[in-house]
């Protein structure tokens, strides 16, 4: 059986069961969807709610490969290969409408070659550089051809066109090439200002560790999806001792209780975070604030 499934749309959501989504949601599980209308739409509450209710696990974006389990009505189970995870040592678990998945032989490229977005958001066009949608950070898809502005890559739904301005174009060699912490700071910091989304994955919207995945990811280090395995993974690093581009961890009870949080240390007593919901990607002085009573751990992937 062939169980290369690859997502067909630039932000699916992972849901914790085929009955998550409420009517709400319509514009997340749809094909096409419309992942920055359903954010906007949504109340301050109804946000908060995708937590609280225990909606939403995780996203995965265009491209991405994922492992079927189950299938249920219109609905499939997946795992994510690419989202470590204690859930589940396979990949992140959850549930995901089978419209925007789509089953493909033979996906990569043969020489490994892949164009990965790196601006905040790129356009898709197709080879008549129409426009056809537009991609997340992060975003990675099989290298075809560059020529002058252009980058011609293989998509889930037909051969496409990126702006060489855009994306990085990256070989499994190059893959290998590992940053520093503080090109981790300088990724986050072009996400300022961006609205904190429970669950997110993409430039349309990060939770606390997922941007700090995203971060690390895109410096060329895969680490756990959520903030309790990043605090058990990676170097343990003296909170005396931190230096840019250190995940710092928070828990409740003053530092005794669970993990419920993550940031990038940004250098000079600074945090570089997603916080919650309601609120944005920010810098902020960790000196006589609650973060700085809560802070636990931090760890070192760099």
């Amino acid at each position: 059986m062939n169980n290369n499934w690859v997502v067909n749309v630039p932000v699916a959501t992972i849901w914790t069961l085929p009955s998550s989504p409420r009517p709400l949601d319509k514009k997340a599980i749809t094909n096409p969807v419309d992942i920055q209308d359903w954010i906007e739409g949504q109340s301050y509450g109804e946000l908060l709610e995708l937590h609280q209710a225990n909606l939403v696990q995780t996203q995965v974006l265009f491209g991405e490969k994922v492992q079927v389990l189950e299938e249920k009505a219109e609905w499939l189970k997946v795992l994510v290969p690419s989202q470590p995870t204690s859930k589940d040592e396979r990949g992140y678990p959850g549930w995901i409408p089978k419209g925007q998945l789509v089953q493909i032989e033979d996906w990569e490229v043969e020489n490994g070659a892949i164009a990965v977005v790196r601006s905040n958001k790129a356009t898709l066009y197709d080879v008549e550089e129409r426009c056809v949608t537009l991609l997340s950070y992060q975003t990675r898809l099989p290298l075809l051809r560059h020529e002058g502005e252009w980058v011609k890559v293989r998509t889930p739904i037909g051969l496409g066109l990126l702006k060489k301005v855009d994306v990085a174009l990256v070989t499994p060699q190059s893959e290998q090439t590992k940053r520093t912490g503080r090109d981790i700071v300088i990724e986050g910091e072009k996400f300022l200002h961006l609205p904190y989304l429970w669950g997110g994955m993409s430039s349309f919207g990060y939770d606390c560790s997922g941007f700090t995945y995203n971060m690390c990811k895109a410096n060329g280090y895969i680490i756990p999806r959520d903030a309790v395995d990043q605090s058990q993974d990676g170097v343990p690093v003296k909170l005396s001792e931190l230096e840019p581009g250190d995940l710092l961890f928070f828990a409740y009870e003053e530092g005794k209780g669970k993990i419920h949080h993550v940031g990038i240390y940004y250098g000079d007593g600074k945090m570089l975070h997603s916080p919650k919901t309601g609120k944005v990607i920010e810098i902020i002085e960790l000196k006589d604030t609650f973060y700085e009573k809560e802070l636990c751990a931090a760890r070192r992937y760099w």
